[in-house]
């Protein structure tokens, strides 16, 4: 176990704020986060001002650190917005502890093509059920709740998230239980593209693309328009310069910047602002539901 006081986080409004759809939340007599990336699982849970986490030091700071962004200073964000933008400021309170994870890029890919016309309930089961057919079966550790409220660390299965080879093998067949509509035939050629050495070597060019380059190279591809290219642009390459329009995004701009987002006063960091306005948008004033679980279990 490695415990670690982090700041301006909070993993429910991470799990509800649209950016992953792999965090889930056990409840017995505690909250226990459930949280898997790519080919790596952790459990996490809040201790007043500090988090416990269900690995050693050396894979949080291996894994887990970079993921959750903790090199960056999201106070230093929130003081520099205008105190004059009422309703942004009010977002920045309500998704306070919203950071932009630094998530697989191929896992990114394939999540916002099936974001496409979708809600996040269904987008969440969709992923779970793409990883538990065509995932690998991993064994992890997790958090048990003794008789006493405190935690023991106990074995957890959980499936990865499937490779490109792994979907194209699939075929459309294999993807037609998951509930992914008209977005299987996008997600297929996008497996089959990344199983080839091109595809492949597309993938290691995006990594290290400047933003308008990335951008363009990935609305190259079938079934990539511009707010998916910037979702993935934010969450899958971290340039939270990307400023993704979905329908709640432009609900708010039409309402309270009907002169437009003040892209150039926050250049550089306007994702990060986008999504406390979004957060704000789909959860703000509504009681807190339960984050469904991913498929794990105990050994």
């Amino acid at each position: 176990m490695y415990r670690i006081k982090i700041n301006d986080m909070d993993l429910e409004q991470i799990a509800r704020s649209g950016q992953c759809f792999r965090i889930g939340k056990r409840q017995e007599h505690r909250d226990i986060f459930t949280i898997a990336a790519d080919e790596n699982y952790v459990e996490a849970v809040k201790e007043g001002d500090r988090f416990l986490f269900s690995c050693t030091e050396t894979d949080f700071y291996r894994i887990w650190s970079g993921y959750f962004d903790l090199q960056t200073d999201y106070g230093g964000y929130k003081s520099h917005v205008a105190s004059e933008d009422a309703y942004l400021r009010e977002a920045m309170k309500w998704g306070w502890g919203v950071r932009i994870l630094k998530q697989d890029l191929w896992e990114m890919i394939i999540t916002f093509l099936i974001s496409q016309n979708n809600n996040i309930t269904r987008i969440r089961g969709s992923v779970e059920k793409l990883c538990s057919l065509l995932g690998e079966r991993r064994s992890g550790v997790g958090f048990a709740v003794l008789p006493d409220n405190s935690l023991i660390e106990t074995e957890r299965s959980y499936e990865t998230f499937p490779r490109p080879e792994a979907i194209k093998e699939a075929g459309l067949s294999g993807l037609a239980s998951m509930g992914l509509g008209y977005r299987d035939k996008y997600i297929l050629s996008m497996a089959e593209f990344c199983s080839s050495r091109e595809g492949n070597a597309w993938l290691e060019r995006l990594k290290t693309a400047e933003y308008k380059e990335a951008h363009e190279m990935l609305k190259s591809q079938y079934g990539i328009g511009k707010k998916v290219a910037d979702c993935i642009c934010l969450f899958g390459l971290h340039h939270v310069g990307a400023f993704p329009v979905d329908t709640h995004v432009k609900q708010i701009l039409e309402c309270h910047y009907p002169q437009g987002f003040p892209l150039e006063r926050y250049q550089g960091y306007a994702g990060i602002l986008q999504q406390y306005m979004f957060y704000y948008k789909v959860n703000g004033g509504k009681s807190k539901n339960s984050i469904p679980s991913v498929s794990v279990s105990g050994s």
